[in-house]
């Protein structure tokens, strides 16, 4: 399981991009042929972030899904998902998250 950092924000997302984004590729190559098709992401450790680091989960996202993986994250604090519901992309990353309403 790939751990995020303690620390995501807008100075210092592109670097951690560039970190996971590496780890990512390495693990999709590691794992390539398993079952499942999934990829774990562990966020316990993220104390300080602002909504850049919703950039780079979309980023992660993005990436694993280009050859059909999932992304998944574990043990995110409740802060960052009340973000992500906040932008509405909450259900992108929690399975037991609503869809957003579509407009009328």
């Amino acid at each position: 399981m790939l751990k995020l950092p303690s620390r995501l924000r807008l100075d210092n997302v592109p670097d951690e991009w560039q970190r996971l984004e590496g780890a990512l590729r390495a693990e999709l190559a590691q794992v390539g042929n398993a079952a499942g098709r999934v990829i774990s992401l562990d966020a316990s450790g993220l104390k300080d972030f602002d909504s850049a680091a919703l950039s780079l989960l979309l980023s992660a996202l993005r990436l694993c899904g280009q050859d059909g993986w999932q992304l998944t994250l574990h043990q995110a604090p409740r802060e960052l998902r009340e973000l992500a519901r906040v932008y509405a992309l909450e259900h992108l990353f929690w399975a037991d998250a609503p869809a957003p309403a579509q407009p009328a």
